[in-house]
């Protein structure tokens, strides 16, 4: 079976969450190709220059340096991001001042509580279809993307 999506990016500090949401996508056969970055000023510099053009984007809130929000300003600011481009807070805070945050933020399609499941990214797959990689999302659903 072909992936929903072709090219996903995760954006997060901590290896072992990219790790493992690494291995759900896969499993779960989200999107062929997985990029990690454990740093979003390095996200920044790869989208900008057009090395990464991906489908989807989970971004992280809480990591140095720059967080997730501070990521998001300088992510609109770019001219050559695909528009078709989703992005999804992918996150353990806590906070709802944050949750909020993101949630009203008009780049965000989505935040979604750490960690990935099959049943988010068929969410995904379902609800916030971008421009798919392969005709009728290719029977993917929720009981395809169900573990």
């Amino acid at each position: 079976m072909k992936a929903a999506f072709h090219t996903c990016l995760l954006i997060d500090d901590n290896p072992l969450d990219n790790y493992i949401n690494t291995i759900l996508i896969r499993h779960y056969n989200f999107a062929s190709q997985v990029i990690t970055l454990e740093s979003s000023q390095d996200a920044i510099k790869y989208l900008g220059n057009g090395a990464i053009q991906p489908d989807i984007i989970f971004l992280d809130i809480r990591m140095p340096q720059m967080n997730g929000f501070e990521f998001i300003k300088e992510y609109a600011m770019l001219n050559n991001i695909k528009p078709t481009t989703k992005l999804f807070i992918l996150s353990a805070t806590c906070d709802p001042s944050e949750i909020s945050r993101a949630e009203n933020n008009k780049h965000v399609t989505k935040f979604i509580e750490k960690t990935l499941t099959g049943e988010k990214l068929a969410d995904i797959v379902n609800n916030h279809q971008v421009a798919p990689m392969y005709p009728a999302n290719n029977g993917l659903n929720s009981n395809t993307l169900s573990a």
